[in-house]
């Protein structure tokens, strides 16, 4: 069992930046799959990035060269780092962690991007 406490959303204005953190109960050496997915108003939840055990990441097209996922096991923290930041990136951010069949999710942490 794994819980997960996103911070770090807020409002930003459209070319700003955040760093979101999601902060695991126990440590993540040992889960293969950490990152983000997010979902806006009306839409379906969707993949933003990930990265895996041995630091192999993946994104979403729409976010390459804007955001980068990165990993600290020493302090079970999973960061996403979000740059040039668009009024389409608005949605709820979601942490999750997958440990062989098992996936769990963090409560959410809204993000705007709004002037």
């Amino acid at each position: 069992q794994v819980q997960l406490v996103e911070s770090g959303g807020g409002l930003v204005q459209p070319g700003g930046s955040l760093r979101l953190s999601c902060a695991a109960s126990r440590t993540i050496f040992s889960i293969d799959t950490m990152g983000w997915y997010r979902q806006a108003p009306g839409k379906q939840r969707e993949l933003v990035a990930g990265i895996d055990s041995d630091g192999s990441t993946n994104y979403a097209d729409s976010v390459k060269g804007r955001f980068t996922v990165s990993r600290d096991n020493a302090k079970n923290t999973v960061y996403l780092q979000m740059n040039s930041l668009k009024p389409k990136d608005t949605a709820v951010y979601y942490c999750y962690a997958r440990a062989g069949l098992s996936t769990y999710w963090g409560q959410g942490t809204q993000v705007t991007v709004s002037s």
